[in-house]
C-alpha cells in the first residue's frame, strides 16, 4: 500500500485526500542511519528485557547489569541517530561498538563453552561498526558546508509586512483592564518597608 494511501485513514472526512507523494528529501546515507537508528532500539530494548538471556548465550554470565546499561545506551544514541543530530548519534553508536568489542573480547577465551556464538557476536557488531563508520561519514558529508557559504538571512525580518508595517499593531488591540492596579516592584517594596 503507498504511503499516500495509507495516510488516509488519519484524516478526518472534510479533510483534502492526498493524491500522492512526492519525492523523500533523505538522501542515501540519511536512510542508512535511520535504519540504524531503529536498529539501536531494537537491540537496546533486547538488552534491556532479556539481559540474562544474552550473557548465557555469549557465555557472559554475571554480566546482566552491563548489558542492560549497554541497552540504555543504545537507545540513547537511537534518538539523536532518528534526529537532524545524525552525527552525534552516528558518533555515540560508534563509541558504544568499541565498548561492546571489548566486552565480546572477554567472551573469546578458550574456557567459554559459548566461545562460537560470541565469535559470532563479534563478526556481527565489527560488521555494525563498518556500516556506523560509513554512515558517519556520509552523513558529514552531504551536509558538511563548503568554507565561507555560510546562511545569509539578513533579507529576513520574521515579520510577514515588514518590521515598519508591524510596529504597534499589538497595541492596537490591547486594552488595559479597568481593575488592573500596578504592583510596586521588588525596589519600591523594599524602599518603603521599615527597618
Amino acid at each position: 500500500m503507498p504511503i499516500a494511501n495509507a495516510t488516509q485513514f488519519a484524516r478526518s472526512k472534510g479533510d483534502p485526500k492526498i493524491q500522492h507523494s512526492g519525492p523523500s528529501s533523505l538522501t542515501g546515507p540519511d536512510k542508512l542511519a535511520r535504519a540504524l537508528g531503529w536498529f539501536s532500539i531494537g537491540l537496546g530494548i533486547t538488552e534491556l528485557v532479556a539481559p540474562g538471556a544474552l550473557a548465557r548465550t555469549l557465555g557472559l554470565n554475571g554480566k546482566e547489569g552491563l548489558l542492560r546499561a549497554y541497552g540504555a545506551r543504545e537507545l540513547a544514541s537511537a534518538v539523536p541517530t532518528l534526529s537532524v543530530d545524525k552525527s552525534v548519534g552516528l558518533a555515540s553508536r560508534l563509541a558504544g561498538d568499541a565498548l561492546d568489542l571489548a566486552t565480546l573480547a572477554t567472551a573469546l577465551h578458550r574456557g567459554n563453552p559459548k566461545r562460537a556464538n560470541a565469535a559470532i557476536a563479534t563478526a556481527l557488531v565489527v560488521g555494525v561498526t563498518l556500516l556506523d563508520f560509513v554512515a558517519l561519514a556520509d552523513v558529514q558529508a552531504a551536509h558538511r558546508r563548503k568554507p565561507g557559504s555560510d546562511r545569509d538571512y539578513s533579507d529576513r525580518s520574521g515579520l510577514p509586512r515588514g518590521p515598519e508595517a508591524s510596529r504597534g499593531l499589538a497595541r492596537q488591540d490591547f486594552e488595559i483592564p479597568p481593575d488592573f492596579k500596578a504592583e510596586p516592584t521588588v525596589v519600591e517594596a523594599l524602599a518603603e518597608r521599615p527597618d
